[in-house]
């Protein structure tokens, strides 16, 4: 299974961004509000200027209070982000991810923004592939193939 197949089984797929310049309270209410743990920031809604977690949001409340509320999400979000190509398979995916100690993905296809994939995401589409070699070890053990 690969990042494309991912997309294309996730129940939604619209992808959210926030800008650059809006607040980081706004992105806050974001990430509440669609019960997400990150946001991809762009300008243009297509090219990836950085992401922002919820953990950017915390550790920067826990340095320097609440005030960081009214600052850009440029402010917090990081900047060197590493993407993901609808190419790339499950286990690359859970290697970037472990390796980066990341829970986020942006998919990038011909530098556009095409998803985003969570280490959620990742963990569900191992599963279902340890499962589905699992089935076909059996029916071979069985003699079924």
């Amino acid at each position: 299974m690969n990042v494309s197949q991912m997309l294309q089984a996730k129940p939604v797929n619209n992808i959210l961004t926030i800008k650059p310049g809006d607040t980081i309270e706004k992105a806050a209410g974001m990430l509440s509000e669609h019960r997400i743990g990150a946001l991809i920031v762009s300008e243009d809604g297509e090219m990836v200027d950085g992401i922002l977690s919820e953990r950017d949001i915390v550790r920067e409340i826990g340095k320097n209070g609440v005030g960081c509320m009214s600052n850009c999400t440029r402010d917090l979000m990081t900047k060197t982000v590493v993407a993901a190509l609808p190419s790339d398979s499950v286990i690359s995916l859970m290697a970037k991810m472990s390796s980066g100690r990341f829970r986020h993905m942006p998919v990038v296809s011909e530098g556009k923004l095409v998803g985003v994939v969570s280490i959620g995401d990742v963990v569900k589409a191992r599963i279902e592939l340890i499962e589905q070699e699992n089935a076909a070890l059996t029916d071979m053990l069985h003699g079924k193939v």
